[in-house]
């Protein structure tokens, strides 16, 4: 509650905007929704996201280039498969000798997960094809006291069990904030890194990633990191914010 004010009040103030999220379980149109048509105009349009699901597709468009794409995750998320003009199928209607060229998960709901994981293991045990895992969080935050599980987790699961080396798309890899630069300058030429601030809830994935990419960085603490023991981890992980709020709304 409250969010949809404060960007207004951001917008009004001549910040821009834009979403630098590991989400690729919908398309970035979708994404947008909640946000545009507000009395205060379209806020966040589609062109403001900036996900992992946009890197795997581009890898995919790249590297595959024709053929069917086995994937994790609800339909929505399969935009990023047929984006990249490829055909995508569900892990679970993909026999184990599918002619496949490449497995993706993309998100962590869509499937029924015992079956489904471990049809994927025996896929990848058998099969010589790339895994791309479009979202590196290994949890998310469901409310104000509980997390679940993420792609990212389910990512190291199976590369663990399959002994192959995976490729991972989303923070904080450089290339999701590069991409996302790239992006932003195209709408504000001369745009320059000390210009930007990332604000973010999660230390190892926002605040570090944004570290890395030389930007300014405020952590948020009504998100993933405990707001009576961030000092704390801040000290183990060796991840330090520019900023500190309370909250988004801060």
């Amino acid at each position: 509650d409250g969010v949809v004010d404060l960007l207004g009040r951001l917008k009004d103030a001549g910040k821009d905007l834009y979403v630098v999220t590991n989400d690729a379980s919908k398309s970035p149109e979708t994404m947008s929704r909640p946000f545009c048509g507000t009395s205060q105009g379209d806020l966040l349009p589609p062109d403001r996201f900036i996900n992992s699901g946009l890197m795997a597709r581009d890898y995919l468009r790249e590297k595959i280039r024709e053929g069917k794409v086995a994937y994790l995750g609800k339909p929505d998320s399969a935009f990023y498969i047929e984006d990249a003009g490829l055909q995508p199928v569900p892990v679970l209607e993909c026999p184990e000798d599918e002619d496949i060229k490449a497995v993706v998960l993309l998100d962590d709901e869509g499937f029924d997960w015992q079956p489904t994981l471990n049809h994927v293991l025996n896929i990848l045990r058998r099969r010589w094809v790339p895994v791309v895992v479009a979202n590196s969080d290994p949890a998310y935050p469901v409310n104000d006291r509980h997390v679940a599980i993420a792609v990212g987790s389910l990512g190291d699961l199976m590369q663990g069990l399959v002994r192959k080396r995976f490729i991972w798309f989303g923070k904080p890899d450089a290339y999701m904030f590069s991409f996302a630069y790239t992006q932003a300058q195209l709408n504000n030429p001369g745009l320059a890194k000390r210009d930007i601030l990332m604000v973010g809830d999660t230390l190892l994935t926002d605040i570090l990633g944004g570290n890395k990419f030389g930007i300014d960085t405020a952590l948020v603490l009504s998100g993933n990191t405990d707001p009576g023991h961030y000092r704390q981890l801040c000290e183990a992980c060796g991840v330090f914010p520019d900023f500190v709020s309370s909250s988004i709304l801060e």
